[in-house]
């Protein structure tokens, strides 16, 4: 079946979601192509035990920009709840709140590991680093705050150690880069609440692309799940596309997928180097275990994180305390451990991870589970992995995408990026934006990618 749209949208999370939506209420046709059988991508909610669970934790954060926070709470509503943070970090053999308090700080951190930090305040100016994530941290945070969070945060996150890393990964993980800046945020904090409060639905942090969707869908857009692109043919005045059910014709793509997936649906595609480019560029897996905890909240805290390497879990997140409903149950309660890995690796091929769970709290000092159930899930592209080179691999294959005509690519995969939900939202607002009355406005996006190169993840 032939099909025509002045839009079509490749992936329907939040930033092609957030694309369709303002593209349609413009009065442009609009098709949302998404493999998955529902919206959302990694930020869609699900069920386990009767309660609504992420995949992972993931919070709206008071770094978004005032117009996508306004359109959020035009769209949920009072399910749109502001939240404090309360959660909290292991550092060493001790449990400190997080946000992090200076008095908390002082009488819980060992005083060696406090002296050590004061001193590399005192001495960074004196400190050199060098174009890795270690070299950068260690000359900015020094090492003995590298050491003891950091490095060991690395590895389990991304499979590598610091010095395999590309200093590109400190600027977009990284917010406070100097002890000085920790000091004023832990004294004064900062004038948006970032780190002290968060924005969450009611219904999961799903319920924002549901939103998103049904926004869209009434705006005129038509939203086509369970759906695969196969080829993607590039000419000069459209874009066809291939799906199982039939060719569709686009005046112009928005493509949200991973870009080495697109270079290997874009035809005629790139030219070898950048193929084998392309195939350089890792994303980092994760498993996530959700353990049903019977007999209530297992704690009162919304997240433990867990740097430390006696274990691969990186977070402990507890769904049920990062909102208000009356849809939780009072009886059970869900804890989703996060597990980096590869695909393939023993974690990801592990058929029960009851152990991981009761191994990861013992060693950490965390209450035990009353274990009712186990349900995984695996993802396969989770984190970019910005190993070094990782630029020149991705600068090409960049130029080839941004070649092709009447295609643009953005959000988190599109663009290889570390990026919050608000990011991904704001490119989509941007894209459309670049979408002018008169074509394309190749000026406009220059514009809007220069911004989206200084967006720094927000946890």
């Amino acid at each position: 079946m032939a099909e025509s749209a002045d839009l079509v949208v490749l992936g329907a999370g939040p930033s092609g979601l957030a694309a369709a939506w303002r593209a349609a209420r413009r009065g442009l046709s609009v098709v949302v192509l998404e493999r998955a059988g529902h919206p959302g991508g990694l930020s869609a909610s699900f069920e386990v035990a009767g309660i609504r669970v992420d995949h992972g934790s993931h919070r709206l954060h008071p770094a978004t920009p005032p117009h996508l926070l306004r359109d959020l709470r035009e769209l949920l509503g009072d399910d749109l709840q502001q939240r404090p943070r309360n959660g909290r970090l292991r550092m060493g053999d001790a449990w400190v709140g997080f946000p992090l308090k200076a008095g908390e700080l002082a009488r819980r951190l060992p005083p060696g590991l406090l002296a050590r930090v004061g001193l590399d305040a005192l001495t960074a100016p004196a400190r050199r680093g060098s174009p890795t994530y270690a070299g950068t941290l260690r000359a900015s945070l020094g090492p003995a705050l590298y050491e003891a969070l950091y490095a060991p945060y690395a590895v389990k996150l991304w499979g590598l150690p610091g010095e395999e890393i590309d200093e590109d990964q400190a600027r977009k993980r990284v917010t406070a880069d100097s002890p000085w800046k920790i000091a004023r945020r832990l004294f004064r904090g900062r004038p948006d609440g970032q780190g002290k409060i968060f924005y969450y639905p009611r219904r999961g942090f799903g319920q924002i692309v549901d939103v998103l969707a049904d926004a869209a869908v009434a705006a005129g857009a038509r939203m086509r799940l369970g759906t695969a692109c196969t080829r993607i043919v590039v000419e000069a005045d459209a874009v066809r596309l291939h799906t199982p059910e039939g060719e569709l014709t686009a005046g112009h793509v928005f493509s949200t997928i991973p870009m080495p997936a697109l270079a290997r649906l874009a035809d005629p595609g790139p030219p070898p180097e950048v193929t084998e480019a392309a195939g350089r560029l890792r994303f980092r897996a994760m498993v996530l275990v959700y353990a049903v905890h019977q007999g209530g909240r297992w704690t009162s805290y919304d997240a433990h994180y867990l740097p430390g390497p006696d274990t691969p879990v990186t977070r402990i997140s507890e769904p049920a305390n990062y909102r208000r409903s009356a849809d939780d149950p009072a009886d059970r309660s869900v804890l989703c451990f996060e597990v980096p890995c590869a695909v393939g690796d023993d974690i990801w091929r592990a058929d029960d991870h009851s152990e991981l769970v009761r191994d990861t709290l013992a060693r950490s000092g965390l209450p035990p589970v009353d274990l009712a159930d186990l349900v995984v899930r695996r993802l396969p592209q989770v984190y970019p992995v910005y190993e070094t080179g990782y630029a020149a691999h991705l600068r090409g294959l960049d130029a080839w995408a941004g070649s092709l005509p009447g295609v643009t690519t953005f959000g988190r995969l599109g663009l290889f990026a570390h990026d919050n939900t608000h990011h991904a939202m704001a490119m989509g607002y941007d894209a459309v934006a670049a979408l002018g009355e008169e074509g394309w406005d190749a000026g406009a996006w220059r514009a809007a990618r220069e911004r989206f190169a200084g967006h720094v993840v927000e946890d």
